[in-house]
């Protein structure tokens, strides 16, 4: 039996001559962290107010458990929101700013002290409920303003890239909190973000979307890994893109050369698009190179080195433990499974944002 608790048919959404939403299928379930992703304007937030009941789909249809919520107005769509802008009341403290919704509701004063309670203890923040909101450091008061969007154990949370205001650190530290406070609620999360990391971090589910369309629905292991057109596997991660022709069944010719790959179904001599993620290719020194190429530039990124890489014409963007100067010879070596096919698209919203490994040689022939 399914589990699907939110269904989005076919959503359109104008605003004046603009197409923001382009026809938008979704399936989201029940107690599943889904995050929407893309870069700003594809319509990802556009997508989440939707949802709550912020904004009316010019057509297409939205159901909450199979029941059509179109005209559900948000305050009874069992549905809390937490903004970017946390919004918090600067003149109340932390305890009634996170029971101004049950205050609202006119609960009694006991069941309010326990649900306040329940949620400063899931937010890491028992015995802040006296302090005063301005006291309160960033990161502590997106904290408060999950609480106060817990507290009225909602279906579902809505989140629009409320991380964005904190610092690098804090950012990676609330991911792995969030997602345990869904794990620990069993409640639908549906996140917002441009942040691929945050995806990749916290999602059972992700959706990429570009220009109003979604490209490609998964879990994050396939997205990265099986990225279904040039845009997505540019987005999530860094990729080297490169124009081939799909030999057969399992063989591939790229960048001059042919290479054994593990992807089947395509034509015989059928033009593709493959991806070679940075961190698949191999540097090598015993003989078993595929291609060689001269190193341009070389990064220190921390656990790796990032260089980029001359060969066959084009750059290759390689994520390495070995460091290698740049003028340097290397051999580069790429196994069958690191080799991922895609079917060329006529689709230009699929497109990458740029093809890190032709844009090079796309360049130099312009010139």
């Amino acid at each position: 039996m399914s589990n699907e608790l939110i269904r989005l048919v076919d959503i359109r959404m104008r605003f004046g001559n603009e197409d923001v939403l382009k026809g938008i299928n979704l399936s989201i379930k029940d107690k599943e962290f889904l995050t929407l992703l893309g870069p700003s304007g594809c319509g990802k937030t556009t997508t989440l107010r939707i949802i709550g009941g912020f904004e009316h789909p010019t057509s297409g249809d939205l159901f909450f458990d199979d029941v059509r919520f179109n005209d559900v107005p948000p305050y009874k769509r069992h549905i809390n929101t937490v903004f970017q802008k946390y919004a918090l009341f600067p003149h109340l403290n932390v305890y009634e700013n996170i029971a101004f919704g049950l205050r609202v509701a006119k609960l009694p004063d006991k069941e309010i002290r326990k649900r306040v309670g329940e949620a400063l203890d899931l937010v890491d923040l028992p015995g802040f409920e006296n302090r005063p909101i301005d006291a309160m450091s960033g990161g502590q008061q997106q904290r408060i303003a999950i609480a106060r969007a817990i507290v009225n154990r909602p279906h579902v949370l809505l989140l629009d890239e409320p991380l964005g205001a904190l610092d690098l650190k804090l950012r990676k530290d609330m991911q792995i909190e969030l997602k345990r406070m869904q794990q620990q609620l069993g409640i639908t999360f549906i996140y917002v973000t441009h942040d691929q990391e945050e995806a990749l971090t916290m999602s059972d589910t992700v959706a990429v979307m570009n220009h109003g369309t979604i490209q490609q629905v998964g879990t994050p292991v396939d997205i990265y890994n099986e990225p279904q057109n040039p845009f997505v596997a540019d987005f999530i991660g860094e990729s080297n893109i490169i124009p081939g022709i799909m030999n057969h069944d399992y063989q591939v010719t790229f960048a001059g050369h042919t290479f054994e790959c593990v992807d089947r179904g395509f034509s015989d001599d059928e033009p593709v698009d493959v991806v070679v993620r940075p961190e698949d290719i191999k540097i090598v020194t015993d003989g078993s190179e595929q291609l060689t190429g001269v190193v341009q530039t070389i990064t220190f990124k921390g656990v790796h080195y990032e260089m980029l890489v001359r060969s066959e014409g084009m750059n290759w963007i390689i994520h390495s433990t070995i460091s290698e100067e740049p003028g340097s010879t290397v051999g580069l070596k790429i196994l069958p499974f690191d080799i991922h096919i895609m079917e060329k698209t006529d689709d230009p919203f699929s497109l990458p944002l740029q093809s890190n490994a032709t844009a090079v040689e796309e360049e130099e022939n312009a010139e």
